[in-house]
């Protein structure tokens, strides 16, 4: 018996089939054969696979299906990819994921990468074969760049199956959203998306490979296909193998719901983030395509990828809806319009009814709406608040800072106004132990990024100016000179503080460090357009892509990369982006911007019409009362603090071992996490003191030109 039912899928593209089909299959067997897979033995004595079983599942039609124009040679390429990519799967399940063996395990992939260089060890396995074999026959028609993206990915799908084994070790089951960060690591649709750039000869420009919008689109991908694919395997995975990485299980336990619900549940983000690709490819990607100048023969070769992703999402449904690995009973005759079944027949199958829920419910939304104070949750918080004995100091000339660079005398800001917002001391908690010159730059740059965030919405937002706000941003780098030399004239507040701020931050940089710092102001200056772009199109954000922007939007990144200055000279760059670290870093992000729409929720909604406001989110997306969406924003909060807690506690001793880091680097890292535990508890308490969201001063603000003549 099934676990539940599946529900009914958003398809809204057909699966096609390529013509192909019989000579891959017969081809991938004779090369599971030669690599010795269909021969490798279990430790429990019997075969990871036999011919049989790699009939039944049956990779050969999945490729066939997820790229279905490709010629002959390529699908056998292809298909060979991912009969790999299985075989690793269960092989490392059989090996490892059963003994717990850790230390082999990690042995074992340290190994592994080596098949991807040019000068390969002796294979001693069936999965060292086969990479080994791929690697030869791939990497010679593609790109530099597409290497390097390439051997990222594979790198995270092999290497980070040690967070699936360590998690099974614990009996931890991940929070939502480490979850979804995770999930496209170890599940390996980032490495699917690389080989979509092979299969229709077009790869992505380098110069647009790391731009949001085409993140993005592989981001949604990467997870419409790890959210399917779960619910699919869910049965397998969890009930038989007992797996916990499992997005059904994950929001079972998080949300102390029935399987049935979960699984419906992951359906609807399944949808959301299938309809934020969509809204991705047809209105930001032309608008990059267009204001990059990129190339006609480009711009084909994105199409052709977007299509290529779109192909592989109707191909990969069609797959799971027949492959004997998968729970699939019904999958394949079930679908909202009924229709005939069997090869060839999915677009008798479309399916469109959750498409059009999911876009009611995200353009439904009536802003403006009188929502009253919020009562904020009881919220988790085992740190203590320090301050900076410069705190008096600051505030007093923060206030002529901004009455210098002209924020109190535009029209957004008050003196009186500014005051109340009392920037500095937030920045006297979050840097208790700058000197007075360092508290007062922090103070600043908390400043500008405040100003700017209301001064977006205040001067474009209402207007819908969106080439008014593109033409400031795309002015902003101009400010930020990476030779730290001469800047422009400043034509209003927000050039003439960054202007200010860049000379007084940048001078003493590296010229690498300033461009790591400006890139983090540059994405904070960019996410404010990105909710211009929302607000213009009446949209309330898909969860996932809120919570990835909010932490730009919230300026996180930005005082991050100044907090990581401080040890330039000890932690290198890259450090910085193993898992270990990025999750320790998003989860206190995390923590911050959640604090802040709590407390924001009546000021966005009510006051301002804001779109953006994870309480907002979930109240959208699951249905539910604002209280009810504040409760669970407390629990994500919670959940993202202890999964802090425990990267500090395990992960990040496990690292200075995994690595053999030297004393001083292992300090300064441990220095960062404490400094990361008083940068929330400092924004928490700021946000609890400061008069900002409090109903009284909402209401003064509605009515500025009162306020002027001392009225109310």
């Amino acid at each position: 018996m099934q676990a539940f039912a599946l529900p009914d899928f958003y398809l809204p593209y057909p699966a096609r089939l390529n013509p192909h089909l019989e000579r891959t299959r017969a081809h991938s067997e004779e090369w599971a054969r030669q690599m010795g897979m269909l021969d490798a033995p279990t430790p429990g004595g019997g075969l990871v696979w036999d011919a049989d079983r790699l009939a039944k599942m049956d990779y050969a039609l999945m490729c066939a299906y997820t790229h279905p124009d490709c010629d002959g040679p390529t699908l056998d390429l292809v298909t060979d990819w991912y009969v790999w990519v299985f075989f690793f799967d269960d092989h490392f399940l059989e090996e490892f994921k059963y003994s717990r063996d850790l230390g082999r395990a990690k042995a074992y992939l340290d190994r592994l990468e080596l098949f991807m260089t040019d000068d390969p060890p002796e294979v001693t396995n069936p999965a060292e074969a086969g990479l080994g074999d791929l690697w030869r026959r791939t990497v010679p028609a593609m790109s530099e760049g597409w290497r390097r993206r390439f051997v990222t990915s594979t790198h995270n799908l092999m290497v980070e199956s040690m967070w699936e084994l360590d998690n099974i070790d614990r009996g931890r089951i991940a929070n939502p959203i480490e979850y979804i960060q995770m999930r496209r690591k170890v599940g390996g649709a980032p490495w699917s998306a690389n080989l979509v750039e092979y299969a229709v000869g077009a790869e992505v420009p380098d110069e647009l490979a790391g731009t949001r919008q085409i993140q993005v689109l592989t981001d949604t991908f990467a997870d419409a296909v790890h959210l399917r694919n779960d619910l699919f395997s869910y049965q397998r995975e969890v009930r038989e193998e007992g797996e916990n990485s499992n997005a059904v299980l994950v929001f079972e336990r998080f949300l102390d719901i029935p399987t049935q619900e979960a699984a419906d549940l992951v359906n609807d983000l399944l949808t959301s983030r299938l309809q934020q690709f969509e809204n991705t490819a047809l209105t930001e990607v032309p608008a990059l395509l267009a204001d990059r100048a990129v190339p006609p023969h480009e711009q084909a070769g994105v199409a052709a990828y977007v299509k290529g992703l779109q192909d592989w999402q109707a191909g990969g449904h069609e797959w799971h809806a027949r492959s004997s690995r998968y729970m699939n009973e019904g999958a394949a005759a079930d679908s909202a319009l009924g229709g005939p079944t069997g090869l060839g027949t999915s677009s008798g199958r479309l399916s469109f009814l959750p498409g059009i829920r999911g876009k009611a419910r995200q353009h439904g939304h009536v802003p403006f709406q009188p929502v009253g104070p919020l009562e904020v949750p009881e919220l988790y918080m085992p740190y203590p608040v320090r301050m900076s004995p410069h705190l008096d100091a600051a505030r007093e000339y923060s206030v002529g800072w901004a009455r210098e660079m002209g924020m109190l005398s535009e029209g957004v800001w008050t003196e009186r106004r500014f005051r109340g917002l009392d920037l500095a001391h937030c920045a006297s908690m979050i840097h208790s132990d700058a000197t007075p010159e360092q508290l007062y730059l922090s103070t600043d740059w908390l400043s500008w990024g405040t100003y700017g965030d209301d001064y977006y919405p205040a001067v474009f937002g209402a207007t819908r100016n969106l080439a008014a706000a593109k033409h400031l941003t795309d002015r902003l780098p101009l400010f930020m000179p990476l030779d730290a030399g001469e800047t422009p004239p400043p034509a209003n507040p927000i050039e003439r503080g960054l202007a200010d701020l860049w000379r007084r931050t940048a001078g003493p940089m590296s010229e690498t460090h300033r461009a790591t710092f400006r890139r983090s102001v540059e994405d904070m200056t960019e996410s404010w357009l990105w909710e211009l772009w929302n607000q213009a199109q009446h949209r309330i954000p898909d969860p996932v892509d809120y919570v990835e922007m909010r932490r730009r939007t919230f300026g996180s990144d930005m005082t991050m990369s100044l907090a990581r200055l401080a040890h330039a000279d000890v932690v290198p760059p890259e450090l910085y982006r193993n898992r270990v670290l990025h999750e320790l870093d998003t989860a206190a992000q995390d923590y911050a911007c959640f604090t802040n729409d709590l407390f924001s929720y009546q000021k966005e909604v009510e006051y301002e019409g804001e779109v953006h406001n994870l309480v907002l989110v979930v109240e959208n997306f699951l249905g539910t009362s604002r209280d009810e969406a504040a409760q669970l924003v407390a629990r994500l909060m919670g959940a993202r603090l202890e999964q802090f807690e425990h990267i500090v506690a395990n992960d990040l001793p496990g690292l200075f071992e995994d690595l053999a880091l030297p004393a001083e680097t292992r300090e300064a890292l441990l220095g960062h996490a404490e400094h990361l535990k008083y940068w929330m508890s400092g924004i928490l308490e700021w946000h609890r003191k400061c008069v900002r969201y409090t109903e009284a001063e909402l209401r003064r603000n509605r009515f500025p030109a009162a306020e002027a003549l001392g009225v109310g």
